[in-house]
């Protein structure tokens, strides 16, 4: 008894922040935390995923996620409560990676104006959570998609796999940069926001440069999901196959 008020007394003295932080529990569930980056003139505020039971001692896998524009801000959580961040509170040991959430300021950019906070949000994440750097994915939803096949065409080198959603960009410049790298896109056909069809042209666009490549098609994916509307990102996070088929890509 005397040991427990002494952790108690602890845990007052310190606060609730501190003692949430050094709870036991939170290495063993996965929890979100919260830096700052210096990118383009700007200091920005982002989110790291730590998974479960995180040991620093061995390499990490690692996941970049882009949010859709209703989660644009400079606060930092808000890419963390669409898509990607209610799956990995769910399903924490589904995820056994870091997940990286930049936040792109405002609405009315894409985030092929925002590319050096993504890469510095990513290099501060690779330095402080002992990240593969042969093993990291990018997608993202929306704008993040539009994001996924921009960013993905424009850095393929850096990538292990790309998982587009509800996503959108110019089909003749992409296609031939992103050709080699595994692709799972994802889109909703009652989707009244961005119309399916630029998520079907990607993909028949990119199937069709690794074909003439002499290249398997079999890496290359499309799911349609037909009765979801702009919001598939929830279906698409929750296919159980998915972490896995992400985290078994790494560069040789």
């Amino acid at each position: 008894m005397r040991t427990l008020g002494a952790l108690l007394l602890l845990s007052m003295s310190l606060g609730p922040a501190a003692a949430r932080a050094s709870a036991p529990a939170a290495d063993s569930v996965g929890r979100f935390e919260f830096r700052t980056v210096l990118a383009q003139g700007d200091s920005h505020r982002f989110a790291i995923w730590v998974p479960p039971d995180f040991d620093s001692t061995r390499a990490w896998p690692a996941f970049v996620f882009l949010h859709g524009s209703g989660e644009c801000g400079t606060d930092g959580e808000r890419p963390t409560r669409v898509g990607l961040g209610p799956e990995l509170t769910a399903h924490p040991r589904r995820w056994p990676c870091v997940v990286v959430f930049p936040q792109k300021p405002v609405e009315d950019e894409q985030w092929e104006a925002y590319d050096a906070l993504v890469l510095a949000a990513l290099r501060e994440a690779q330095r402080e959570f002992h990240i593969d750097a042969r093993r990291v994915a990018l997608g993202g939803m929306s704008q993040g998609g539009h994001g996924t096949w921009t960013l993905g065409a424009r850095h393929a080198e850096r990538w292990t796999c790309l998982v587009p959603i509800c996503g959108y960009g110019e089909t003749a410049v992409i296609a031939p940069r992103v050709a080699r790298l595994p692709i799972w896109a994802f889109h909703g056909l009652r989707d009244d926001v961005v119309n399916p069809d630029e998520t079907r042209a990607m993909v028949e666009a990119v199937r069709a440069e690794r074909a003439r490549l002499r290249l398997e098609p079999g890496d290359v994916r499309l799911t349609f999901y037909p009765d979801a509307n702009h919001g598939s990102w929830d279906s698409a996070m929750a296919e159980p196959d998915l972490a896995a088929w992400i985290l078994s890509r790494a560069h040789r």
